[in-house]
């Protein structure tokens, strides 16, 4: 970037790519310039100094995870300015805040499509990428903005740098005098900073490591956060959606005659796969989409469930393999050994959001603006500038809080429909909410997934484990949202694009067994599927961490002593016996109690839990929760907790109910009563044990939600002697 902006420098390289690299790289303004206003002044691309104050700039979604506060405070920080005096607001869509740790890193979680899509376009939420990835950029960025205005005072006072210190929003002279930097701002715009500031230790934080209250707090309990649904403007048309409820399927006409005569109705707007009407309010147009008659044309997958499943184990003979690790020899162990084997199974899922999908959008003289939550805003300019025919410089994307996200405001469908409904009502803004029953029956869903696994045991342990586990590739179906490509065939799920999520969370365990096989299968496209949190993890976990207890059981072992005796890193150990601890593992428990335990590596952060549960007259009560996590180190601790304590409720939520079906190609699924989210008085006591391990920092928000459902499992047999190997757990036990 140019001289009066910032260069994010750093000497950390990751996998070939320096932390900041692309703003280094850029040779354009900064991307605040366009937006700031007269009187503001950006210091870096995640600063503005202006006569109110100072603003911070976040990169990443704030969608109820707390990140605005963590990387606020990271810039605060090394700003010397403290949290509550600063204001945090969305970054702009802006190559500027890719997550370079996403695509451009060697271990990066989508480091399958890091030759197909530019790091430069990705400034997506997701993954528990956030903090890790900001933690240096983001603390150079305060420490740059400091010493530019540092440099400011040196001139306006004349005195020389290293005389001058900084506190509290000020620069401070030997002789006491204060200039604040507000007052500095318009000078400091004029000075370099240093491409590598210097950051501070440890030793000298005053806010990261401590748990500091939300900057979103006042405002989403007041009821005044703006989220993208709140969203008024004036002159506002309202809108919403129908699309063939077979899913990929096109629509092949409508009779609209009756919606027409309907109160408030205005335009009824046909897309690819269904049509958007446009009303003076939303009600009038969610009444007149049910007036409309559609001829819908074929779903491009199997009608039924069962053929689903049958897919789906097809695969083990037919698809496109992987071997994702192969220790020792597992066959010859196997061939001279007495066998357990077993099938595990989990469904679709939906993301369920609190907020439905919605966007808003205007087009007027060749600008258009969208107003959205969404995950990935650089990916909503692309698709907004494609649908309304304009360069990319010319769509402006308004990122509001989410009420929600968990994956599924990754996807463009609820943006490109708003920016269709804007082309057509051109010079006039119009917001497209998608009602809870086409949200539901339209999600791009966590896959079906399947696994087998054959093991053998020896001295009390698994003399081999040969798991398998086949699922969707979820590239391939993104892609064919991207391209309306919804055919179905095996050459869609080719070797080319088994991608990480089949595997995900199952070769990447610390456990030390001498012959360990870990084998991926690609199955068909079947449903659209897409991320959903904790992603493969969410389903190798369970498989994994159930056989692991399955062979402890036929080994006659303590299932946690022989995880820990399998476990020789650190971190897996220590949260392995935090849980043990915690939890009172091995002591007498009461009458009709039960625990259950799952460890488990999840994006590179050790975890455990472990899950009691208890048999009552009217059904399985869960007790107490104890989980372990190593975060590396804590930069929020009580943020840290909130966001595990969600985890699992997601997780669990999905493992005793979560299940999306089909009836003739159609989703059943339509709202919560039929799609069952836990009520507060039927979810567990939580105890939390946050492990720092060192310097690297790990992500929280998705470790416990691939958890829960082994350790709930692995419960439920050590209570009843009954091993459920398909999810979710309330087709085979009432809960209460």
């Amino acid at each position: 970037m140019k001289r009066r902006n910032f260069l994010i420098g750093s000497a950390a390289v990751v996998g070939g790519f320096a932390v900041g690299y692309r703003a280094i790289s850029l040779r354009d303004t900064n991307p605040l310039n366009r937006h700031i206003r007269t009187g503001q002044t950006a210091l870096t691309p995640y600063v503005i100094v202006d006569q109110d104050g100072v603003t911070i700039i976040a990169p990443r979604a704030e969608m109820g995870q707390g990140i605005h506060t963590t990387l606020a405070a990271m810039v605060a920080e090394e700003l010397d300015i403290s949290l509550s005096e600063v204001t945090v607001i969305h970054g702009p869509a802006s190559e500027v805040y890719s997550n370079t740790m996403m695509f451009g890193t060697r271990d990066g979680p989508l480091k399958a499509l890091k030759n197909l899509i530019s790091p430069r376009s990705t400034q997506l939420t997701g993954a528990q990428t956030s903090s890790q990835e900001g933690f240096i950029k983001m603390r150079k960025a305060g420490a740059a903005a400091r010493l530019a205005l540092v440099g400011a005072a040196s001139e306006a006072l004349g005195v020389d740098l290293a005389s001058l210190r900084t506190s509290d929003g000020t620069v401070i002279a030997k002789d006491g005098t204060k200039i604040s930097y507000t007052e500095l701002a318009t000078a400091a715009a004029s000075i370099d900073p240093p491409k590598d500031p210097p950051l501070k230790p440890r030793s000298e934080w005053k806010q990261l490591g401590r748990s500091l209250p939300r900057v979103d707090m006042v405002s989403k309990c007041t009821g005044n956060a703006e989220f993208a649904i709140d969203l008024r403007l004036p002159d506002m048309l309202y809108a919403v959606v129908r699309r063939n409820p077979m899913l990929g399927g096109v629509m092949k006409g409508f009779d609209a005659s009756r919606a027409h005569q309907m109160p408030g109705v205005i335009e009824i707007v046909p897309i690819d796969s269904g049509i958007i009407v446009v009303a003076s309010n939303t009600w009038y147009a969610l009444e007149a989409s049910k007036a409309i008659e559609f001829d819908w044309g074929p779903a491009p997958y199997p009608s039924s469930l069962e053929e689903h499943r049958a897919s789906l184990a097809q695969s083990f003979e037919e698809g496109d393999l992987r071997i994702e690790r192969d220790d020792g020899n597992v066959d010859a162990v196997l061939n001279d050994a007495k066998v357990i084997e077993g099938e595990y199974r989990v469904p679709y899922l939906a993301h369920a959001t609190m907020e439905p999908m919605n966007a808003a959008a205007l087009l007027v003289d060749g600008r258009l603006d969208i107003w959205a939550g969404t995950q990935f805003p650089t990916k909503a300019v692309k698709f907004g500038a494609d649908i309304a025919g304009l360069p990319r410089k010319a769509v402006n994307v308004h990122t509001r809080y989410l009420g929600g996200g968990f994956g599924r405001r990754l996807e463009m469908d609820f943006i490109s429909t708003a920016v269709h409904a804007a082309v057509a009502m051109k010079g006039r803004p119009v917001k497209v909410t998608w009602s809870r029953e086409e949200d539901m029956t339209h999600d791009t869903y966590r896959p079906m997934a399947m696994a087998r696994f054959r093991a053998a045991v020896s001295d009390g342990k698994p003399a081999a484990l040969d798991l398998h586990v086949t699922a969707p590739p979820l590239f391939p179906s993104s892609n064919a949202r991207e391209t309306g490509n919804y055919t179905l065939s095996r050459s869609n799920a080719s070797s080319k694009t088994i991608d990480a999520s089949i595997a995900m969370g199952a070769h990447e365990q610390n456990y030390e067994i001498d012959n360990y096989r870990i084998t991926s299968y690609a199955s068909p496209r079947l449903l659209p599927v897409g991320w959903w949190r904790s992603v493969g993890e969410s389903q190798n976990a369970f498989f994994h961490e159930t056989a692991m207890d399955e062979i402890a059981f036929a080994a006659g072992t303590d299932p946690l002593k022989m995880r820990l005796d399998l476990l020789t890193i650190e971190p897996s150990r220590r949260v392995l016996e935090a849980v043990e601890q915690m939890s009172g593992w091995g002591s007498t428990l009461t009458n009709g109690h039960a625990m259950g335990v799952a460890s488990f590596q999840s994006s590179g952060a050790a975890t455990a839990l472990v899950l009691e549960i208890a048999q009552t007259s009217s059904g399985i009560r869960l007790v107490k929760a104890s989980v372990a996590i190593d975060v590396g180190i804590a930069l929020d601790p009580r943020n840290l907790e909130g966001q595990v304590q969600s985890s699992l409720v997601f997780g669990l939520t999905a493992a005793i109910s979560g299940e999306i079906t089909l009836s003739d190609g159609v989703v059943d699924q339509t709202n919560f009563h039929d799609y069952r989210i836990m009520r507060i008085n039927e979810m567990p006591s939580i105890d939390i044990y946050i492990h720092e391990s060192g310097e690297r920092i790990y992500g929280a928000g998705e470790c416990a939600t691939a958890l829960a459902a082994p350790a709930l499992g692995n419960a439920l047999f050590a209570l009843t002697g009954k091993r459920i190997r398909e999810l979710p757990f309330d087709k085979y036990f009432r809960f209460s």
